[in-house]
């Protein structure tokens, strides 16, 4: 990978953007594996909602999201918006396994 400063192009940026693009959705399927062993331990749906974990996560991905020089609340929601298809995926998840 280069750094944004050493490309010559457009192009060389597109190329560098999809890479980094392709990491973040890997890392997000990995995640969503864990998200899926999480059902596992959790008794009911407001367990696997856990609106107070996720009150704190956003507000710890906030402060990362500054700490980067990022718009904390573009990056809040889009972390509501992920992690609310991922709630979506582990009560499935969560409830294929009650049957």
């Amino acid at each position: 990978m280069k750094d944004a400063e050493e490309c010559l192009d457009i192009e060389e940026i597109r190329k560098e953007i999809d890479a980094i693009d392709r990491e973040v959705i890997e890392l997000l399927g990995k995640r969503f594996t864990y998200v899926k062993a999480a059902a596992q331990f959790k008794k009911n749906t407001d367990g696997v909602k856990a609106i107070d974990r996720l009150n704190t996560m956003l507000d710890r991905r906030r402060v990362w999201a500054e700490e980067f020089g990022l718009n904390p609340d573009a990056i809040e929601k889009l972390y509501r918006d992920l992690v609310g298809y991922f709630i979506e995926e582990e009560l499935k998840h969560w409830e294929s396994k009650e049957l």
